[in-house]
């Protein structure tokens, strides 16, 4: 069970700013590969730019405070942002964390298709999201 860094994702009320901010300021690149497919219709709806320095991307994420409700799950990582890692055995992470006692949101392929995904919070409340790619 291997984990990688992914991406971050930064919740805001105006992507464009945001992604104009991090490609003028910080001179990061459109991501144009590798992009996930986002499903609109099961639960977030809301606007993402794409960003990366050419090894982790960054998700600029519309804030959605609503997106857990909607989607029926404890924990809603667009409401403040969070820290996603890749990892190639999802079921013996999810394994790890049930080992540990860490309770975690299964969004399966709501938000993204192709993509399995958990989230949980760390000692203080930031989210984490671990992902598989389906085969």
């Amino acid at each position: 069970m291997k984990l990688t860094l992914h991406h971050i994702n930064l919740s805001t009320d105006n992507v464009a700013r945001m992604d104009a901010f991090y490609r003028d300021v910080l001179g990061l690149a459109r991501e144009t590969g590798g992009l996930p497919t986002l499903e609109k219709e099961k639960g977030y709806a809301g606007d993402v730019a794409f960003v990366t320095d050419g090894a982790v991307q960054t998700h600029i994420a519309q804030k959605d405070v609503q997106a857990g409700f909607a989607t029926r799950q404890i924990v809603n990582p667009v409401s403040q942002g969070h820290i996603a890692y890749r990892t190639d055995d999802l079921t013996a992470f999810k394994a790890h964390l049930d080992a540990q006692g860490i309770p975690y949101s299964d969004w399966g392929n709501t938000a993204v298709t192709g993509w399995h995904q958990i989230f949980f919070y760390d000692p203080d409340g930031n989210v984490i999201e671990v992902h598989q790619v389906d085969n």
